[in-house]
Formats: C-alpha cells, structure tokens, sequence
C-alpha cells in the first residue's frame, strides 16, 4: 500500500529535477522520512546525492526537514511522518540552510 505525501523542494532542487512548485510521491506505508526520500531519489534519480550522503544515507550538513512547523532534521530516519503529512493536509518541506555570521 502506498500514501502521497505534499513535498516541497528548495528552488535549485526544483531546477535540477525540472518540476515546478510542490510535488506529490506516492510512498510505501509506512511513510518515513526514508520512504520519503528512497520514492524522491527514485522518481527524481538527478537528486541523488543532493539531499541524503549516497554511502551513508545520512542527510547533507545544509539540507533541513521540516513538517507542522517542526524540524524533523534529527528525527530517526524510520520514524512515521505526521499524521497531517500522511493525510496531505500538509507538506513535507526540505530546506536549505543558510551558514554565516
């Protein structure tokens, strides 16, 4: 079974997987973030590598999670979405962070 999850890219994500504005992914339930971004890369493979460490999966020092106004970022990789993520009632946004002083 699968649920479509509201994703949000950054502007130069969008540019690099030639889409504009939100996308919707059909995700394998349970929806995790890993579901997430396994459907994301599959659906978009120009996108491999700029979000998540192809070796270790981990998420890239710039890129941020967020749902429901809450960071996800640290979020185990396996843990659900938001129910409201799961119902698309809202979208699951990725983000990149700005460095600097």
């Amino acid at each position: 079974m699968t649920t479509v999850v509201r994703v949000k890219l950054p502007t130069h994500l969008r540019h690099l997987a030639k889409v504009d504005g939100e996308i919707q992914l059909p995700v394998d339930d349970p929806p995790t973030r890993e579901t997430l971004l396994d459907a994301l890369e599959r659906t978009y493979p120009q996108l491999r590598g700029t979000i998540r460490d192809t070796t270790t999966g981990k998420r890239r020092a710039f890129v941020r999670f967020f749902a429901c106004e809450e960071d996800l970022s640290n979020t185990a990789p396996d843990a659900e979405l938001p129910a409201l993520v799961r119902s698309g009632a809202e979208p699951f946004l990725i983000i990149g962070a700005m460095a600097g002083g």
